[in-house]
């Protein structure tokens, strides 16, 4: 049996369309339906009901999914296992967020760079929601984000957990000790992009502390950087974890602020479709995750 017709009949069956499949696997549509016809042949049987709007499993399809994606996946472990890894070719499409690219991603660029110097990477800097819609999607092949991502084969891999603070620079003025959130409705708090984990983090806490909301204003951005040289500058305080401005805590540019609402830290996962016949997004995810382990907390 041919594992590149095995291949097809499982990419069908996950995307229900016979285009969308020859875009995953860089062929045509006209090729992907040979395939399917003769696996059918071979088999003896109809794996797919087709008409001019959809394609659904037969019940002899729906029976063969699950042997068919065992196969591949056993395919994809004896290439990583196997596989010498200078001669492993193709672009990874990674799809991470801020917090991973200030903590630890460079180092693990160039770990993938020293293993696979023949594999091009293609990086996409998003929203943990834009990028977990982006691998359900298929536009990326893997994501570092906040996770985990629950969907129909979908794989995650818990990377690191960050506590998530409360930042500001010396200059604003607060008074000393222990801070209630009362205490910062003079300044705005960023928290990350709107709908994000830290984002509901603080105004559940603005909403347990009993504060008014119309009192306090909360800013949203998705870009660390922009937040970073905003409260530097003075502008309001953020709640963020350590790892991402430890450079300006030890240049005494921002502290921590001891804020009486303590908030969730944040988890970090590694998120890739299981893929039948690419078995790079893996190899990467677990990379990711010994990058991470290997990261202080701090």
């Amino acid at each position: 049996m041919n594992l590149k017709f095995l291949e097809t009949f499982v990419w069908v069956a996950r995307l229900r369309n016979f285009s969308l499949a020859a875009e995953k696997l860089c062929t045509t549509q006209a090729a992907v339906s040979n395939r399917i016809a003769t696996l059918e042949r071979e088999l003896g049987v109809r794996l797919f009901e087709r008409d001019l709007r959809t394609v659904s499993l037969t019940p002899h399809g729906q029976r063969a999914l699950p042997q068919a994606e065992a196969i591949m996946r056993q395919v994809a472990e004896l290439e990583r296992s196997v596989a010498d890894t200078g001669q492993m070719r193709g672009t990874v499409m990674i799809g991470a967020i801020d917090s991973i690219v200030y903590a630890w991603l460079p180092r693990l660029i160039e770990r993938v760079k020293e293993s696979y110097p023949n594999v091009a990477i293609d990086l996409n800097v998003d929203t943990s929601l834009n990028l977990a819609r982006q691998i359900q999607d298929g536009q990326i092949d893997l994501g570092l984000v906040m996770g985990p991502v629950v969907a129909p084969h979908i794989r995650n891999i818990e990377l690191c957990v960050f506590d998530c603070l409360w930042i500001g620079s010396p200059r604003l003025a607060l008074k000393s000790g222990r801070l209630a959130i009362a205490d910062l409705t003079d300044y705005p708090i960023f928290a990350y992009s709107k709908g994000s984990q830290p984002h509901q983090s603080v105004l559940r806490a603005i909403e347990v502390a009993g504060v008014d909301a119309e009192t306090v204003r909360v800013f949203n951005s998705n870009s660390l950087a922009t937040i970073t040289r905003l409260i530097r500058d003075g502008v309001g305080v953020a709640v963020l974890p350590q790892v991402v401005v430890q450079e300006f805590l030890d240049s005494g540019e921002l502290h921590v602020l001891d804020v009486e609402a303590k908030l969730p830290a944040l988890h970090f996962h590694a998120v890739y479709n299981d893929n039948p016949g690419n078995a790079l997004p893996a190899l990467i995810a677990g990379m990711a995750a010994e990058v991470a382990a290997s990261t202080p907390r701090r």
